[in-house]
């Protein structure tokens, strides 16, 4: 495998993200295939080295949160876009994905039900985290009194995502479809948030990202609750902690945030300036090219991704 996009037989690449690589069936059915890669991203960059196996692990996470919220979990069924019995090619195994095509929407769905990050920073400042007032007196991890739905328009490639009201969300997909993304993104939460707890983990915050089938069903797309997408912390180490470091021990690319964090600066080139994050850690918009990441950096990053997806699905 390469972190490049691999050619496929009777299938026709049609886009490379950051992780993951799109291909469109050769015969023209309406379906998709959807490859998760090794490559990481931080800082809205892609990194050197890829994290090896972490297309693979991405994936198994993905496939099991939609059985759970496809009615595993004893919650209704939200629909989403695999299609049963189709097997992705034989050079994808493991990592592939094969979905209906949907109409996606522009809107990056955030759930955030503990203040940290970009959140943190600004309820510092103004007691808001995007522009929602919040109590006074909540710390660093702090769980919220209530989940919060801060959504993001999803920009196009090469430019960054911005944070939105809900009311500008009612501009972009319309007041009842709106409606729809914030309850369904908040029950997917919720849900998850209690799985979670139970296997001892704590679902700090997530984004999920929705489309639209051919009959007008909001469809659940891309990936789901994963490393990539969430912050995972330790339940116990949340509880017995004394500093935001202990208390927030995360199962996710923290370990590469962090290094990146301490060492981007002082890399020929390297800058960096504040920009909104939307849950999956994009505190700072770094400049130039980015160091090379160091091998120990990415065989921890690696162990846990592993470790996550062991603890929630065992």
């Amino acid at each position: 495998m390469t972190d490049a996009a691999t050619p496929l037989a009777g299938w026709t690449h049609t886009y490379s993200g950051k992780v993951r690589d799109l291909y469109r069936p050769e015969d023209g059915a309406d379906r998709m295939l959807v490859v998760a890669s090794d490559r990481v991203s931080a800082f809205d960059h892609v990194l050197e080295p890829a994290i090896p196996g972490k297309g693979a692990l991405l994936t198994a996470l993905s496939l099991w949160w939609f059985a759970q919220l496809s009615g595993a979990d004893g919650g209704r069924p939200i629909p989403n876009h695999l299609i049963d019995g189709e097997a992705p090619p034989a050079e994808t195994e493991g990592r592939g994905m094969v979905v209906t095509a949907l109409d996606m929407l522009p809107v990056e769905c955030v759930v955030r039900g503990y203040l940290t990050g970009s959140g943190w920073a600004e309820y510092q400042a103004d007691g808001t985290v995007c522009g929602i007032p919040l109590p006074e007196g909540l710390g660093n991890g702090d769980r919220l009194p209530e989940p919060l739905f801060t959504p993001a328009y999803k920009a196009p490639l090469g430019e960054h995502d911005e944070n939105i009201s809900f009311e500008r969300t009612v501009e972009l997909v319309g007041a009842e479809r709106a409606a729809e993304l914030r309850d369904t993104s908040l029950e997917i939460y919720r849900r998850a948030a209690a799985i979670a707890e139970a296997k001892g983990l704590i679902l700090a915050d997530t984004k999920f990202e929705f489309g639209v089938d051919a009959d007008g069903v909001l469809t659940l797309a891309d990936e789901v609750l994963t490393s990539d997408s969430s912050r995972y912390w330790d339940a116990a180490a949340w509880r017995s902690g004394t500093t935001p470091a202990e208390r927030m021990a995360s199962f996710d690319k923290q370990i590469v945030r962090d290094w990146l964090a301490a060492n981007w600066a002082h890399a020929p080139g390297g800058s960096a300036q504040r920009v909104s994050d939307a849950s999956g850690g994009r505190g700072e918009d770094k400049t130039g090219s980015p160091p090379e990441l160091p091998s120990d950096i990415v065989e921890r990053t690696a162990a846990k991704y592993r470790e996550l997806l062991t603890l929630l699905t065992a």
